[in-house]
């Protein structure tokens, strides 16, 4: 078999007639400068935060109308060529990664906030608009829009809504779901739909929260409705270290306990943390195993009284140290740490790969410890932030994608520590979504019948599998493989976690 005969070539012979219809049919209903499809100009769409895997897409769309969205959409639908909307492509799970026969559809340029009401508390912006760029146009009616990812400088509210997006001040104020009101936008076929409304309740059944976290596999938002909270009149963080994992991670199911719901309670262990104060110079205690952060907000009484709890519990719960801030200036301080943690351990390794599984607030201390031996066993470092006051991980395996058995063995690790999470009565992602990075973790948390439900939803808004197709939902066959190769690896999933 020469070059010219070989399966390679017929797919890029295949790949390049594709993409000159499809070239072809959208110059009919965009301008030139909004359609790429060159290799140096589609480069830099090929993948979103989770950079270890990558795919050029055929072409990538920047339309500026809504009628020119519409019919992007309206064309692709009759090739029969998937779409992959995308934002800032800050997601961590590969969601917005493209798809090798389709179209990615860059919403970027929606970026204008519409309108703000104060007296409603709510602002209409386009999915375009920045997470921080909605709570600095509502900051003079004093209102600002709570979720607020480590990324919110750079994600966009559309991203926000696709991965159904935190923040550190989850725990009391809500994930997006909470805090979203209405989404409208296109179905796959460039028909105008809307989910949800500006009441309280909407009839029939609720699909604002099914859209919300589904990841842009049912329709393309363009316009969210976003609820906005008052700016509290006061807020302080507390820093509790402590000398080991077990009495932190103890110490924040005590404040749960206590019937506290802190503004925002957020751990680090201590490679993070020395990572994160050479980087931002926090003040982070750095002989410490593990620091708190505790904020509290609302009226200076709230908080005087709200710090005092918590601190006496942190306390008893084994703190060696805590530091309350004195003034604005070093609550932000205390906070630019944790906001940092990516960006510091881009610092110290080549690649990371963020994991994002969620387990019950009792068992964060068994995770750590988990993971620690996991290091070992993969022969991989990994660093650890987390929304602890709702037991949501971010471990961060740090390894160079340039050593393909540095790759796999990461892979390998993220795995484990998915279906441990699993195993310990959690979930395989918290807010980050499941995208292509955590399909075969989704093996292991759903049964074959839980998946061919998922499936149902899928079909009934995109009966042609076009949207973001081949992320999310594991197909049967793939499972098989994935339970093939365990067995292969000689690692079993845990005997109660559903079978492949």
């Amino acid at each position: 078999m020469n070059a010219a005969t070989s399966p390679d070539h017929a797919q890029a012979l295949a790949r390049t007639a594709r993409q000159a219809d499809v070239v072809r049919a959208l110059g009919a209903v965009l301008p030139p400068a909004n359609l790429l499809y060159t290799l140096e100009d589609t480069v830099p769409y090929e993948c979103d935060g989770l950079t270890a895997y990558r795919e050029r897409p055929l072409a990538v769309a920047l339309p500026e109308t809504e009628e020119q969205v519409a019919a992007v959409l309206r064309t692709c639908h009759a090739l029969k060529v998937p779409v992959v909307a995308r934002g800032a492509g800050t997601g961590l799970s590969g969601g917005a990664m493209p798809h090798a026969m389709g179209v990615t559809l860059s919403l970027a340029r929606f970026n204008q906030i519409l309108h703000i009401d104060p007296l409603a508390q709510t602002a209409v912006v386009q999915a375009g608009v920045r997470n921080l760029a909605i709570s600095e146009a509502a900051a003079p009616y004093g209102l600002y829009y709570a979720p607020d990812p480590s990324s919110q400088i750079a994600c966009t509210i559309g991203g926000n809504v696709a991965e159904n997006s935190g923040g550190v001040h989850c725990l009391k104020y809500g994930l997006t779901v909470h805090n979203i009101l209405k989404v409208r936008g296109f179905t796959v076929e460039g028909e105008p739909i809307t989910f949800g409304g500006e009441a309280l309740d909407q009839p029939g059944l609720d699909l604002l929260a099914v859209l919300i976290g589904s990841e842009g596999m049912l329709a393309v938002a363009m316009e969210v409705t976003v609820k906005l909270v008052p700016k509290p009149q006061l807020a302080r963080c507390i820093m509790a270290s402590f000398d080991d994992v077990r009495k932190a991670g103890d110490a924040v199911a005590s404040v749960i306990a206590a019937g506290i719901i802190p503004a925002g309670l957020e751990m680090m262990d201590k490679p993070m943390t020395a990572a994160v104060e050479d980087f931002v110079h926090a003040g982070y205690d750095l002989n410490a195993e593990a620091i708190l952060l505790c904020e509290s907000d609302g009226t200076p009484e709230e908080v005087e009284e709200e710090i005092g709890r918590m601190s006496e519990v942190l306390r008893q719960a084994g703190a060696t140290a805590i530091s309350v801030s004195k003034d604005e200036a070093e609550r932000l301080r205390f906070w630019s740490g944790r906001k940092n943690a990516f960006p510091a351990s881009g610092r110290i390794s080549p690649d990371y790969m963020c994991m994002d599984s969620t387990i019950p607030r009792k068992r964060l201390a068994d995770i750590l410890l988990a993971i620690a031996e996991m290091e070992k066993k993969y022969q991989l470092r990994c660093a650890n932030v987390f929304h602890a006051g709702d037991g949501n991980l971010h471990p961060l395996i740090l390894f160079d994608a340039n050593d393909p058995d540095q790759l796999h063995r990461c892979e390998l690790f993220g795995a484990d520590i998915l279906e441990t999470s699993v195993a310990m009565g959690g979930t395989v992602t918290g807010e980050h979504g499941v995208g292509v990075e955590k399909l075969n973790s989704m093996c292991v948390q759903f049964s074959a019948e839980e998946r061919e439900q998922m499936f149902g939803v899928k079909r009934a808004f995109d009966p042609h599998g076009l949207l973001n197709p081949g992320k999310v939902i594991p197909t049967l066959n793939r499972c098989a493989e994935y339970g093939k190769m365990l067995v292969r690896a000689g690692k079993l999933s845990h005997p109660d976690l559903p079978r492949f």
